[in-house]
């Protein structure tokens, strides 16, 4: 096995940690009902559209398919910190009604584990990042010709 299909094993393993990571978390959060307002739709929209780019990409690489992959991988970041902030702030919230003394480093530590889990969105930036990872020096981006849409057939 030369070192370029070792490099494209590793990705299309990555590739599929993506998919695996991408349709449990969003079914996961499909059963916990995460829907009640549009902030809450939003990872569950970005994770299946993750989900269904990254399938594309594994049955077809293109530039245009690779290129969509890395934009959605972007995405994700700011998404999970977004929710990152969002879970700790109603932590927060809660805790300071149930004891509204509670401050510093006991009131970080009881929102860390209060009702919403305040870390389960960096599952989301963990899966970004990993998609990042399958896009970088992806050979569809260097694919010959501009802009074209045909996909790299993959040396063996």
């Amino acid at each position: 096995m030369t070192g370029r299909q070792e490099v494209e094993l590793w990705r299309r393993l990555a590739l599929y940690l993506l998919l695996f990571g991408s349709a449990g978390t969003t079914t996961e959060l499909i059963f916990l009902e995460h829907m009640e307002d549009p902030l809450q739709w939003t990872p569950v929209v970005l994770l299946g559209l993750g989900f269904l780019v990254g399938a594309s990409v594994a049955f077809r690489p293109t530039r245009k398919l690779v290129t969509a992959l890395r934009v959605l991988m972007l995405l994700y970041l700011p998404v999970a910190a977004l929710g990152l902030y969002l879970h700790l702030k109603s932590n927060v919230e809660f805790e300071l009604e149930m004891r509204p003394s509670m401050a510093g480093l006991e009131l970080l530590m009881e929102s860390l584990k209060g009702a919403m889990p305040a870390l389960a969105p960096g599952t989301m930036a963990q899966l970004g990042l990993l998609g990042l990872l399958v896009c970088f020096r992806h050979p569809a981006l260097s694919a010959p010709g501009p802009e074209t849409d045909q996909p790299r057939t993959q040396e063996r």
